[in-house]
């Protein structure tokens, strides 16, 4: 990510751009390995809402062939998801997240945001008055004002669809459908717990972990940092304090960059004062962004240096469990849809990580999602921003997690299950959506419950 000035000519921009990431900008082959990979290729069948369509816009303007004013570039680049599901397959291993984000700081400098994503950006921002946004929030789901006029035909489908996003976030009961287990965890069985350890820790000392709570995700998922705190210790880790704020994740994928690095410099200050082992993330989005700090500075050596080590120390909570080996909890007699986030499994290479924590959970069967590594369709802002392509890719996703059979469908960011949720409420299904971790720290609250 290239930092400039806000008034830097954006031509330059993108050419500084090219020239940092040549080696993997110029060494896309055009195979067409992403075209089946793609959301809105697959849906829209453009070559140019492909991954190397969008490139190929990336380098006309980057070699001055096409003006950074276009309002095709502009339309394309907006177009994407961001799900870096095309990063993969790719046999070249085209940086094609990170070019996107800098294509869009270019476009950013030239075309003026929409009054939504500024108004929502700026939010973000300003902690004071996110939390009171969120708040208000709280208290209409509260009184489930959200789920009646979600359902009410006479009010527009975005609103309808914000009110159900709010609706979807409300905890979830289980249902008492699971057999109290007397099996114990190995740290009330007096077993040793192991503990991986990092340099300059002594064996079997407990882990000294941060736990980035977020800014959506303690607005309105508190109950799953709570949950994520209660089974971090649980394994055998130490929860220090520490003054984390927003990832900046929203503002780099809308292209806002020089928003996105004042945040980061803040989390960066944050965590070399807490003298924590390992930054812990439940947020697949905020995760990613958090792994890629290094890349936000990299005209910034100083900085860069520094967001290298933090990046180095940042782990999604299901890989902390897996190397930690989770305790075993309590039998839950469930049948759960198990839907990866994109940037989880995309950005940030996680796959079996999840399996591996939902595996010390006996009796619990977890199901794979058909096609589950494509996007949700909420991809941050885009479920707001191009409503209609994003409803066709969430339907498909609901269809498919209901063809499961499963009461629950588990993902592992607060943008997904704010969107599927939505999707299910406005279906008027009976499916649920849970974070993973919810699901163990529930094994674990039956089995201290357990005579």
């Amino acid at each position: 990510m290239t930092s400039h000035a806000p008034d830097a000519n954006p031509l330059a921009v993108l050419q500084a751009s090219l020239e940092q990431e040549r080696e993997g900008l110029l060494t896309c082959v055009h195979c067409g390995f992403c075209l089946p990979a793609c959301p809105t290729y697959r849906r829209l069948g453009d070559e140019a809402d492909s991954p190397r369509g969008r490139l190929h816009l990336m380098r006309a303007v980057a070699e001055g062939r096409l003006e950074t004013s276009s309002e095709a570039f502009a339309h394309h680049i907006d177009r994407c998801l961001g799900c870096r599901a095309c990063e993969p397959v790719c046999p070249s291993g085209v940086p094609y997240g990170r070019l996107l984000e800098e294509a869009r700081g270019v476009i950013r400098a030239v075309h003026h945001p929409d009054a939504l994503q500024r108004g929502v950006l700026a939010l973000f921002a300003w902690p004071r008055g996110l939390r009171l946004a969120l708040w208000a929030s709280r208290q209409l789901r509260r009184l489930r004002i959200t789920v009646f006029l979600s359902r009410s035909s006479r009010l527009p489908q975005i609103v309808r669809r914000g009110l159900a996003m709010i609706a979807a976030t409300a905890p979830v009961l289980f249902a008492p459908t699971h057999a109290p287990g007397t099996a114990k965890s190995k740290a009330q069985a007096g077993e040793p717990h192991a503990v991986a350890t990092s340099a300059g820790r002594k064996p079997n000392a407990p882990l000294q972990v941060v736990h980035l709570d977020g800014c959506v995700q303690q607005g309105l998922f508190a109950h799953v940092n709570r949950a994520s705190h209660a089974v971090l210790e649980r394994n055998g880790c130490d929860l220090v304090t520490w003054s984390a704020g927003c990832c900046g994740a929203l503002h780099a994928h809308a292209g806002d960059l020089d928003s996105a690095r004042r945040l980061a410099r803040r989390n960066i200050s944050a965590f070399e004062r807490s003298r924590a082992d390992q930054i812990v993330v439940n947020a697949a989005g905020c995760g990613a962004a958090l792994k890629d700090y290094g890349h936000w500075f990299e005209r910034e050596p100083e900085w860069q240096a520094r967001a290298l080590r933090f990046s180095a120390f940042v782990r999604d909570i299901s890989e902390t469990l897996a190397e930690l080996g989770p305790a075993t909890g309590a039998p839950l007699q469930l049948r759960v849809a198990l839907d990866p986030p994109c940037h989880l499994l995309h950005a940030q290479g996680v796959d079996e990580a999840a399996r591996r924590v939902l595996a010390a959970i006996p009796q619990l069967e977890v199901v794979d999602v058909p096609s589950g590594a494509e996007c949700c369709g909420g991809a941050g802002l885009y479920g707001l921003t191009h409503p209609e392509l994003a409803d066709g890719i969430t339907a498909d996703k609901i269809d498919a997690i209901e063809s499961t059979g499963c009461h629950h469908a588990a993902t592992a960011n607060p943008g997904c299950m704010m969107q599927i949720g939505a999707a299910l409420l406005l279906r008027d299904s009976d499916v649920r959506v849970v974070h993973p971790i919810e699901l163990l720290a529930e094994s674990y609250r039956i089995q201290d419950q357990a005579p």
